[in-house]
């Protein structure tokens, strides 16, 4: 089963913290976005290997966008 990781918030991408092929638990905090000047770490529910990251530092993620996919 796949877990789609999405942004809640419109948002920039101040770090990435996982790369594809990684293993991570449920929790593991995938990337940090900043907004409204405060640090928001985006959390994985599920945990899985990476498939997919879409997102680099300096990008502006939208409300619903796809930031990672584990599987």
């Amino acid at each position: 089963m796949s877990e789609v990781v999405r942004a809640e918030m419109v948002a920039n991408v101040a770090e990435v913290h996982v790369e594809v092929g990684d293993e991570v638990g449920a929790g593991a905090a995938l990337v940090l976005v900043e907004s409204m000047k405060m640090e928001i770490p985006v959390l994985c529910e599920l945990g899985g290997a990476v498939t997919e990251v879409q997102v680099v530092p300096g990008d502006v993620i939208r409300d619903g966008g796809v930031i990672a996919v584990l599987g």
